[in-house]
C-alpha cells in the first residue's frame, strides 16, 4: 500500500503518509498544553500515525479568538510543551506544532483591545471591525511567530506549520476579499504573499536546517472575491522558491460564508477537496498533505495511488479510532468516522473539549479507566448504540457478554435515521460497535423479546438494560411522527405541515425525505431559526440551500394550537407568538418531531429484584447517540 511508504519531509522521515492533521480540541487551561493534551495526541501516535500537527499556538498576546486557545508566545508553555512531545517521541513519531495569529478573525472580548487585520473590514462571523496594521504591528507579528518557533524548538518539537488557512492573519493578508491595502503588503498577489514570505524566512531563521517548516494553504476559499485554486498554486510556487519550506499543507473554505466545507459533515462526499492537492502538486515538488474526509483507509489509499498528494490528512478518522493507522497496514475494519460533527465540532463550538460520538475514549485518553474486575455475565438487553457500546466495552474488559436485540437487527433507531436522505453513513456506527463486539467476543441474539422471566433465566451476574425510547403519543387526532414517516408507519401525502420540537435532523431529514416523494412542505418550529441545531454541526448552511431546491417552506416563531379534523383536510390554528396573531393552516397531513418516551418497562420490573440492573441510553433519559454511547461505556468500565 502506497499508504505505508515512507518519506522524507524536509529533515523527517515519516514511516508512513497518514498525518494528524491540526484541529482545536479545547483542552488548554488558561492558555497552557496539559496532560489531556499529550495523552490525546500519544494514543493517535501509538496508533500508527506518520505525523502528528497539533492544534493552533497563538504567537501574540493580543490575539486570543477564543477561550481555551494555546498561548504560543509565553514561555509559560514549555513544561505543556515537553509533555506532547515526549509522549508523541515515545512512539517514535515526529511532532509539529501550527502557529497561527487568527488577525481579524479574532476577538476583543477577551483581550480588551481591538483585533489587527490587513484592512478595516469586518468579519462575517466574529463582526468587529479590525485595526488595519501598521509597519509597527506587522513587525510585532513576524517577531511573535519567531518568539513561538523559538518555544516550540526548546519544547521538542520536530518544526512547525504556520497556518494560511481557515482563520488567519496570513490568510486575510493573502486574501483580495480582505486585503484591500495600497501599500506593499496588499495589491498584487506578489505584495500579499510578502508578509508569509517575511515569517516563513523569520521561523525557518530560528528552526535552522534540523527542523521542519511547512505551510498550510487556504487555497480556495469558495468565496466571491477571495482566493481561487489559481491564486492557491502561485502561493505554493513562491513558497517553494524560497527554499526554505519543506511541505504544503491545504484546506478548503474559510471559516465564515464557507465555513461548511472545512469540516464538512456527511452531506460531503469523502475526498471533495482533491481537486486542490492535486492541482499544487502538479505545480511544486514539494510534500503535498490532501484533507477532506478520509474516513476509510481505501479512500486514502486511492488519492495517493491517483497521484492527488504525497500525505493524507486525517483528523477526524484519527480522533474516532486512534488505531486508523495501524487497522489499515492490518486490514482491519477501522471505526470510520460517519461525519456527524456532534462531539468534535459541535462540542468545541460550544467551548468544550472535543469528544467524538463513536470514541467515548476521546479527550479522555489522560484518565486511566478503572481495573477490571472479577469477570461477570452480563445480559444487555437492547441493540441501538447504548447496548452495542456497553456490550463491545464490557467483553473487551474480560466480561462474557450476551446481547438481546427484539428486532431482526442491531442498531435500534440509528437504522430510522440512516433511512433519511443524505443520513446514510449514520448507520456506520451501528456498523462499527457490531465490529467492535465481534472483536470483543459479544454473542448477539437478535429476535429475542426479553421479560422479566427471561432475564431470571438468562443466568446472568448483571443485567445492563439499553431498551431505548419510543415516540410520544400525538397530541392532536390524525398526526403522526417522524419515526412513522421513517420506518414506513405512514405515508403523508400532499400538503404536509412537519411540526418542530427538537431542532435537529429528525424533523429536516423528513422533511427531505417528504418532498422527493412530491409532497409540498412547511417546517414549523417554535424556535427562531429551522433546525437550530444543525448550526452547530455545520449542516444548516447546506440544509437551507438543499430546502430551498427542493421547496421547503420554513415558519419558524409559531406554535400549534390546535387541530380539527373530519373534513378533507385537517385545520391547524396556529400561534405566532412574537406578535400573539393567530394564524390557520389547511394541510393533508400533520407530521410531529417531538421527544420520545423512555420505554423502561422492563427497568421497572427489574428494579427492586435481586440482581444488579442498570439502566443506559434512552430508557433513562432520551437525548442523542453520544450520550448513548457514553451511558454504554461508563457502565461497562464500571461493571
Amino acid at each position: 500500500m502506497r499508504l505505508f511508504e515512507p518519506l522524507r519531509v524536509g529533515p523527517l522521515h515519516l514511516r508512513n503518509r497518514i498525518v494528524f492533521t491540526a484541529h482545536l480540541t479545547g483542552y488548554a487551561v488558561d492558555g497552557l498544553p496539559t496532560a489531556q493534551h499529550a495523552a490525546y495526541y500519544a494514543a493517535r501516535a501509538a496508533g500508527g500515525a506518520g505525523l502528528i500537527i497539533t492544534e493552533e499556538h497563538s504567537v501574540h498576546p493580543a490575539d486570543r479568538p477564543y477561550e481555551k486557545v494555546l498561548r504560543g508566545h509565553d514561555p509559560a508553555v514549555l513544561p505543556g510543551y515537553r509533555l506532547i512531545t515526549d509522549a508523541v517521541h515515545a512512539h517514535g513519531v515526529p511532532v509539529l506544532a501550527q502557529l497561527n495569529h487568527n488577525g481579524g478573525q479574532s476577538s476583543g472580548m477577551y483581550s480588551r483591545q481591538p483585533v489587527w487585520a490587513p484592512s478595516a473590514i469586518p468579519d462575517p462571523m466574529f463582526r468587529e471591525v479590525p485595526v488595519e496594521m501598521g509597519p509597527r504591528e506587522i513587525a510585532e507579528v513576524v517577531d511573535g511567530y519567531a518568539r513561538t518557533a523559538e518555544h516550540c524548538v526548546a519544547g521538542g518539537f520536530d518544526g512547525v506549520e504556520l497556518q494560511c488557512s481557515h482563520a488567519s492573519l496570513l490568510r486575510g493578508f493573502l486574501s483580495p476579499a480582505t486585503n484591500h491595502r495600497t501599500d506593499g503588503y496588499g495589491g498584487s498577489p506578489e505584495n500579499r504573499a510578502r508578509l508569509v514570505l517575511e515569517v516563513v524566512a523569520a521561523v525557518r531563521e530560528v528552526l535552522g536546517p534540523d527542523r521542519a517548516l511547512g505551510v498550510r494553504i487556504g487555497a480556495d476559499e469558495q468565496v466571491e472575491g477571495g482566493i481561487g485554486l489559481d491564486e492557491g498554486v502561485g502561493l505554493a510556487r513562491m513558497l517553494e522558491a524560497t527554499g526554505q519550506v519543506d511541505h504544503v499543507n491545504t484546506s478548503i473554505g474559510v471559516a465564515t460564508a464557507t465555513l461548511h466545507l472545512i469540516e464538512a459533515s456527511m452531506h460531503t462526499p469523502p475526498n471533495y477537496a482533491t481537486f486542490i492537492p492535486s492541482a499544487i502538486r502538479r505545480a511544486v515538488r514539494l510534500p503535498v498533505i490532501a484533507v477532506g474526509r478520509f474516513t476509510e483507509p481505501a479512500q486514502a489509499e486511492q488519492a495517493l495511488a491517483e497521484g492527488h498528494c504525497d500525505l493524507v490528512g486525517v483528523a477526524r478518522g484519527q480522533i474516532a479510532d486512534p488505531d486508523f493507522a495501524a487497522k489499515a497496514r492490518t486490514g482491519e475494519q477501522v471505526r470510520a468516522c460517519v461525519g456527524c460533527n456532534q462531539e468534535c465540532v459541535g462540542r468545541v463550538g460550544l467551548n468544550r473539549w472535543l469528544g467524538c460520538v463513536e470514541n467515548p475514549r476521546a479527550g479522555k485518553e489522560a484518565s486511566p479507566l478503572p481495573t477490571p474486575g472479577v469477570p461477570r455475565r452480563v445480559l444487555v438487553v437492547g441493540g441501538g448504540p447504548a447496548g452495542l457500546q456497553a456490550a463491545a466495552t464490557a467483553a473487551a474488559r474480560g466480561h462474557r457478554v450476551t446481547l438481546c436485540e427484539r428486532s431482526d437487527s442491531t442498531g435500534g433507531q440509528l437504522l430510522l435515521a440512516a433511512s433519511a436522505p443524505g443520513r446514510g453513513e449514520i448507520g456506520l456506527v451501528a456498523r462499527n460497535l457490531r465490529v467492535e463486539c465481534a472483536r470483543a467476543g459479544v454473542e448477539i441474539r437478535t429476535g429475542v423479546d426479553v421479560d422479566a422471566a427471561y432475564v431470571r433465566g438468562a443466568g446472568a451476574d448483571v443485567v445492563v438494560l439499553a431498551t431505548g425510547s419510543r415516540p410520544a403519543a400525538p397530541r392532536w387526532p390524525g398526526a403522526v411522527s417522524v419515526h412513522d414517516v421513517l420506518s414506513g408507519a405512514a405515508s403523508p401525502s400532499g400538503v404536509v405541515l412537519l411540526y418542530d420540537e427538537l431542532g435537529f435532523h429528525q424533523a429536516t431529514s423528513t422533511a427531505e425525505l417528504l418532498a422527493a416523494r412530491g409532497c409540498a412542505v412547511e417546517i414549523m418550529t417554535p424556535g427562531m431559526v429551522v433546525g437550530q441545531d444543525l448550526g452547530i454541526t455545520l449542516d444548516r448552511e447546506n440544509f437551507r440551500r438543499r430546502a430551498h431546491a427542493a421547496g421547503i417552506r420554513s415558519s419558524t416563531d409559531r406554535v400549534v394550537l390546535d387541530v380539527e379534523t373530519g373534513g378533507a383536510r385537517m385545520r391547524i390554528r396556529v400561534l405566532h407568538h412574537p406578535t400573539g396573531s393567530l394564524e390557520e393552516r389547511e394541510v393533508d397531513a400533520l407530521v410531529c418531531a417531538f421527544p420520545t418516551e423512555p420505554a423502561d418497562e422492563l427497568w421497572s420490573e427489574l428494579r427492586d429484584g435481586p440482581l444488579p440492573v442498570h439502566r443506559i441510553g434512552d430508557c433513562l433519559a432520551p437525548r442523542r447517540i453520544e450520550a448513548a454511547v457514553v451511558d454504554g461505556h461508563r457502565v461497562a468500565v464500571n461493571l
